[in-house]
């Protein structure tokens, strides 16, 4: 599959699981004109091994940045790590992929306490509005570059995806919820939403398309192993979804078949 995806591409959350998937298929799929940021909080720890290896793989595509999305210490580090490095074309692609899931599954109301709460909305909301807050420059001129000047909003121009969840949707909350309670998820990923819907109005003067994608459900650490996808597949799906994204699906929750969810 060709994607039209490219230029400077950086993913939050890469180390494990679907962030993992999106860098290694980013770096096979993309041309030599992509370069994908891919960003962990401990990229020599044990837990990035196989982001390492796929980077040595890919050598001179991929570069490994420290960023911890709660730490705004370590944003601040990680967008100067990135500026240092991306040139004149700027970001033309920012994944907000990272995420957290506390207590763990089923996370009834009986055991959710208020840390869970906001540990869950520091990661999950605030994260992802700080790094678009300090990559918008780059994203700007991205979106300015005189290739793509005077053209439609796109992924390969300058874009913010927020991996959002079909079980965000205040619509659909009674079909979903029994099977999966999930406090702090559901409702950071609502916030998720707003933000997505926030950044898609601010950001459309510039021509910085925003979308929220639902990646399905997918066997990973926080899918759990009942999870009918995996990880190759949803990605493939999304960045499918994500190479045929307009001006006509900012501000929009889609799924990895591209299909619109209801808020």
């Amino acid at each position: 599959m060709s994607l039209k995806l490219g230029g400077n591409i950086l993913v939050t959350g890469s180390n494990r699981g679907i962030g993992l998937e999106l860098v290694k298929q980013l770096a096979e799929k993309t041309g030599q004109d992509t370069h994908i940021y891919a960003c962990c909080r401990e990229p020599e720890g044990a837990s990035a091994k196989e982001l390492r290896e796929l980077s040595t793989q890919h050598a001179g595509k991929i570069t490994l940045i420290k960023l911890d999305t709660s730490d705004e210490a370590s944003i601040s580090a990680a967008v100067q790590a990135v500026s240092r490095q991306i040139g004149a074309g700027g970001l033309n692609l920012l994944i907000n992929n990272a995420a957290i899931n506390k207590p763990a599954a089923p996370a009834p109301l009986s055991v959710t306490g208020k840390k869970d709460m906001m540990d869950v909305y520091e990661t999950n909301v605030v994260g992802p509005f700080l790094l678009a807050k300090v990559f918008l420059q780059l994203l700007q001129t991205a979106a300015e570059s005189e290739n793509d000047r005077g053209g439609d909003m796109s992924c390969r121009r300058s874009a913010i995806i927020n991996i959002s969840t079909l079980i965000s949707s205040i619509e659909k909350c009674p079909e979903t919820f029994t099977a999966a309670p999930l406090y702090p998820y559901r409702i950071s990923k609502a916030g998720l939403n707003m933000l997505t819907r926030c950044q898609a109005e601010n950001f459309k003067g510039h021509n910085i398309l925003v979308t929220a994608i639902h990646p399905g459900w997918v066997r990973t650490d926080m899918g759990g192993e009942m999870a009918p996808l995996n990880t190759h597949d949803s990605v493939l799906g999304m960045l499918g979804v994500m190479s045929s994204l307009s001006s006509k699906d900012s501000g929009m929750l889609v799924d990895w078949e591209g299909n619109r969810i209801p808020w």
